[in-house]
């Protein structure tokens, strides 16, 4: 089953919701306030890391917003 984010517009709370993709278009609540939530758009980033140790990205891009300039600085890596 996969993973949604979601964030709520009235108290600005994020959280995460395991839902079948059948119940993915139905409406959630925020759990904090009750109020309708917002889906959010969800990336993610792949990291390989090779023999020698020197870890990047294998899915091109999907590091485009991190503030690292390389790769090995990376605490998911790491």
């Amino acid at each position: 089953m996969p993973i949604y984010e979601y964030i709520c517009p009235s108290c600005n709370a994020r959280f995460e919701r395991r839902r079948s993709f059948s119940e993915a278009g139905e409406d959630v609540m925020c759990p904090k306030c009750q109020a309708p939530a917002r889906k959010l758009f969800s990336s993610f980033a792949a990291l390989s890391k090779s023999e020698g140790g020197e870890v990047s990205s294998i899915m091109g891009d999907a590091c485009s917003t991190c503030p690292a300039t390389s790769c090995d600085t990376c605490n998911i890596g790491g």
